[in-house]
């Protein structure tokens, strides 16, 4: 009767059709294995479980006796996500429907006593002084981001997982994309929420793809730019779409020339650039597509070209995932990845996976393999004087292959193999919803790690957007 009821409940995690029956049946398989009771015990080698418990408990004590001034020193002693290692993967990879619950209910009362502050009238504590603390705490505790990997036509699995995030009111305000991602970034953080449940619904999507050239090859760069104006309108600007959704997008672009650095679009670095042109330079392969140079609008509202000197390729060859970029910006400390990458997703986990003594020793296989690699491609670049087109190869290869694809929170498909052939080209309708579906199954597992590991983040935004007009990233 064991075996059956566990077999009924892995077939209901695998065919659930929304978050809610999979998250029913995620309780259900954590009350069979045990794992609920792991949940409510404090005790893990993982984390400083001690250290919480008193926290949590000082805390509570302090607000039942009204301690304002207790709260804030309390709370200016440490406020960070992984506060005793409470924010280690591990943790949350353990039972399926969430981490302890020690961990829950001490981030929930940090959130409480964060809006307990910021609403409390009668207080010794001024509007000033809260001000200043909560610009300071939300500083030191960072910001998430959501990356989106270059993907060819596989962005409508990128699709899935915002859908998901957006179902569970999760998505970050600032995101990035190349090439794929670029796409599915640009929809999502240029329309409402209101908009994005219309536009990204898989039916939606299949009908704005009507009359495209379909699995017959490499997908044509006008068919692409049509397929964007469904979406994205002609005089769309990075500093519009900020302006309409409050979200920072950021289009990662690579130089077609030798010797010039690759860029990063967006609201702040670029905010007359226009979306669309941005994303076909993003989406646009080495060698499959041709460069494209950006366009964007003059101060009387006139298109005109931007950088008129220089054209662009794919972000993904150079900077898939801008991580650093995005802590320069916008104080990014957190990342949530959705990576689709062909030649990434045979080397990449989602971090959860214990390491064991062979992953240890393959791991530093591969990172002295790479440095062979750099040393090797560097001497090659050496030989070739005119700087042609093995300095061209070599120096793509090494920006491929020294990146870093992964981030704290990564959706990866639950699948590894693709079809190269099928990559450029437009996907049928099966394919769509397929890859739609499984974005949003991949997303559901994760959803209660993002959830605890940004409640605080997404409180702080919240508060300080009371205190000022400008929108808060």
């Amino acid at each position: 009767m064991l075996i059956a009821t566990q077999r009924q409940i892995k077939r209901a995690l695998k065919d659930a059709r929304s978050y809610e029956e999979w998250r029913d049946a995620a309780h259900a398989w954590d009350a069979l294995k045990g794992l609920d009771r792991w949940r409510r015990q404090d005790q893990s080698q993982q984390y400083d479980y001690v250290s919480i418990r008193s926290r949590l408990d000082q805390l509570r004590s302090l607000k039942a006796r009204h301690d304002s001034r207790g709260l804030l020193y309390t709370l200016n002693e440490g406020i960070h996500g992984n506060m005793g290692g409470m924010g280690q993967a591990g943790l949350y990879g353990h039972a399926r429907s969430g981490t302890k619950h020690l961990i829950e209910d001490y981030i929930d009362e940090i959130v409480h006593t964060l809006e307990h502050l910021a609403s409390e009238t009668e207080s010794d504590i001024s509007d000033d002084e809260k001000r200043d603390f909560f610009h300071r705490a939300s500083h030191c505790f960072g910001h998430s981001a959501f990356m989106m990997s270059g993907s060819g036509s596989l962005l409508y699995f990128h699709v899935g997982v915002a859908r998901a995030l957006l179902e569970a009111d999760l998505l970050p305000m600032v995101m990035s994309g190349s090439s794929g991602g670029s796409i599915v970034g640009s929809i999502v953080c240029s329309h409402t929420d209101d908009e994005l449940r219309d536009f990204m619904d898989p039916q939606a999507l299949v009908d704005a793809a009507s009359g495209l050239t379909r699995n017959t090859g490499v997908a044509d760069p006008v068919d692409l730019e049509d397929y964007l104006a469904t979406f994205l309108p002609d005089d769309m600007t990075f500093q519009k779409a900020f302006e309409i959704t409050g979200r920072a997008m950021n289009v990662s672009i690579a130089p077609a020339e030798t010797h010039q650095t690759s860029r990063l679009l967006n609201a702040t670095t670029s905010p007359s650039v226009l979306m669309r042109s941005a994303v076909m330079a993003s989406a646009a392969v080495p060698g499959i597509f041709p460069p494209v140079t950006l366009q964007a609008l003059d101060s009387e509202g006139q298109r005109k070209s931007y950088l008129p000197s220089r054209r662009w390729v794919d972000g993904s060859v150079s900077d898939d995932m801008p991580a650093k970029r995005l802590a320069r910006l916008y104080g990014v400390n957190h990342y949530i990845v959705s990576q689709t990458n062909p030649h990434v997703l045979p080397f990449v986990t989602d971090g959860h996976r214990k390491q064991t003594s062979l992953g240890i020793l393959g791991s530093a296989g591969r990172r002295a393999t790479r440095e062979w690699f750099n040393a090797v491609t560097m001497i090659l670049d050496r030989a070739d004087k005119r700087n042609g087109v093995v300095t061209q190869t070599t120096s793509l290869m090494r920006s491929i292959i020294n990146q870093d694809y992964v981030g704290d929170i990564n959706i990866l498909p639950d699948y590894r193999l693709i079809n190269p052939t099928k990559l450029l080209s437009f996907p049928g309708e099966k394919q769509v919803k397929n890859l739609i579906a499984s974005g949003e199954r991949c997303t559901w597992p994760k959803l209660e790690m993002i959830r605890q590991q940004t409640k605080i983040s997404r409180t702080l935004r919240n508060i300080l957007q009371q205190y000022q007009t400008d929108i808060v990233v």
